[in-house]
């Protein structure tokens, strides 16, 4: 397969011969950072259409236009795996929202809970970090990131078919392998289903936060080891379990899209 510069997330449908236009950012991004020029490849992709050659016809300040080639890849299902943290520091937060696109979680939900530190996030910038991880990192949709709610209002609105896996710091929690891959057994099907994880406040869940999750039929609480990790790792260390056992784990990379540097 032809390789390209590098790849793009974009919103227009996408088909051959067609021809789509960078917004201002995007153009900056082609001209001005990489430094490309007309002729340049690049893989254009979202959910719907799957991934296209995408070749600059032309290229300006501000403004970027490109002629729309041969498919690269299909359309694709993926899992359907939700990440919901009470958020932490700007640093790692960004870190979060980078490696949970990376680890193919659709959707971020950043909840307040009783000990959340941290009152505010930038959801802007927490969807540019999904989106650039996304097209670093092979995947054909973004991670969707939703306006942070508190954890009451969260229960309220909870789909019913979606479990839940809380990471249980302290209590009675079965490793999560154990608990997956006795799932797994039970119900081959298990991973096709809607699925999140729980990652509490670094100051730990107050008792009636987690005697309320508790009571919850779609809430399974799971251990991560016996070491207390910080909320970022624990979220990593939960999502790459669940993948691995019970998501796309098992599959490789797209053969040769990985970018690369010139033309």
């Amino acid at each position: 397969m032809e390789r390209v510069v590098t790849r793009l997330y974009v919103k227009d449908s996408l088909s051959e011969g067609a021809t789509v236009g960078l917004d201002a950012a995007g153009a900056h991004y082609m001209r001005s950072v990489l430094r490309l020029n007309s002729g340049a490849r690049i893989g254009l992709f979202n959910e719907r259409d799957g991934e296209w050659l995408g070749i600059i016809d032309g290229l300006g300040k501000g403004w970027c236009s490109l002629q729309i080639g041969e498919q690269r890849r299909l359309p694709a299902q993926e899992p359907d795996i939700w990440l919901v943290f009470a958020p932490i520091k700007r640093s790692r937060i960004d870190f979060l929202a980078e490696k949970a696109g990376e680890l193919g979680c659709s959707r971020i939900v950043p909840i307040f809970t009783r000990y959340t530190d941290v009152k505010r996030i930038n959801r802007d910038r927490l969807a540019a970090h999904a989106r650039e991880s996304a097209e670093q990192c092979e995947r054909l949709s973004v991670t969707e990131v939703v306006e942070a709610t508190t954890l009451d209002k969260l229960i309220e609105s909870w789909p019913q078919d979606r479990r839940l896996l809380v990471c249980a710091e302290f209590g009675d929690a079965a490793p999560i392998a154990q608990i997956l891959t006795d799932l797994l057994v039970e119900e081959p099907e298990a991973g096709q289903q809607p699925w999140a994880v729980l990652i509490g406040p670094e100051g730990g869940f107050a008792k009636e936060e987690l005697e309320a999750l508790h009571r919850l039929p779609y809430v399974t609480s799971i251990g991560l080891g016996p070491r207390v990790l910080r909320a970022d790792t624990a979220a990593v260390a939960a999502l790459s379990c669940w993948q691995a056992i019970l998501g796309d784990g098992g599959m490789r990379p797209p053969k040769g899209t990985t970018p690369v540097r010139g033309t």
